[in-house]
């Protein structure tokens, strides 16, 4: 597969310029030969929303998702973005998955929400998500999801072997973009593409340092911390059979000993 990330600011609470700017991205990226493109964390809307965030906010079968599965038929390439969902009686903090021909796939919701605005304005999701890309196992994260080891086992042994994350990560956290997640692909012998925002956001700043790490932990793709930039890698899991050779950490686990982790008390 070859697998494209976009880090970008996008455009801050409209919905029709960012969908214009997905459709422009996604011809470039199809243009490269990509199967699969990745976009931020609530690309539709902006990270930073606020009360705004229900005025924004979209069904899973809304009109955006409408226009991004003909996007996606058009240009012959999978999609995921994130956007503010509105279901259920609820406010989520969402990403959608399309195939590439037109089909929506699966909608993740945010299972951990990160700070006191995020609880207060979404509502967690409680399900985990795998479906099939041109033959490679997907799992959806969003964000804070990845910086939690038991939730991104839990989705390599439901059989992922690539973990889309569409972030929207500030200062100062400098750490997750390298250190988090080149140790979460490595200890999981895994791809993880990691597709953060740039720009600022009312007052909030964004770091970029999107990237997609392969299972030895190391860099396919590194962007800087401000640059808007599509970049597109080759996901081979045959290429790294002789690093799962060598790191043996989910045959070699103990769940036995760990029953604390997933414990209430």
């Amino acid at each position: 597969m070859k697998l494209g990330i976009f880090q970008s600011a996008g455009n801050f609470m409209d919905a029709q310029r960012n969908l214009d700017l997905i459709e422009r991205v996604a011809r470039s990226a199809s243009q490269q030969d990509a199967h699969f493109l990745i976009f931020p964390e609530l690309f539709l809307s902006g990270y930073n929303i606020g009360d705004d965030a229900a005025r924004l906010a979209e069904p899973a079968d809304g009109p955006s998702s409408e226009r991004a599965a003909a996007i996606a038929a058009e240009h012959h390439i999978a999609l995921l973005y994130g956007y503010t969902e509105s279901g259920d009686g609820a406010l989520y903090n969402s990403a959608m998955l399309i195939d590439a021909q037109g089909t929506r796939l699966a909608n993740y919701r945010k299972t951990h929400l990160f700070g006191d605005e995020e609880r207060r304005l979404f509502h967690p999701g409680d399900e985990l998500v795998i479906a099939s890309i041109a033959g490679i196992k997907v799992g959806i994260l969003i964000c804070y999801d990845i910086e939690f080891p038991e939730l991104v086992r839990s989705i390599v042994l439901q059989g992922a072997e690539l973990i889309a994350v569409p972030t929207a990560l500030s200062a100062p956290y400098y750490e997750i973009p390298t250190t988090v997640v080149r140790a979460r692909a490595y200890e999981n012998q895994v791809f993880v593409a990691y597709v953060d925002r740039v720009g600022v956001e009312r007052g909030l700043s964004f770091i970029g340092s999107s990237a997609v790490v392969g299972p030895d932990g190391h860099d396919l793709v590194r962007a800087g911390e401000s640059e808007e930039i599509l970049m597109v890698s080759t996901i081979d899991p045959a290429a790294y059979e002789e690093s799962r050779r060598l790191n043996t950490y989910t045959a070699d686990r103990r769940p036995e000993l760990y029953r604390r982790v997933t414990s209430a008390d």
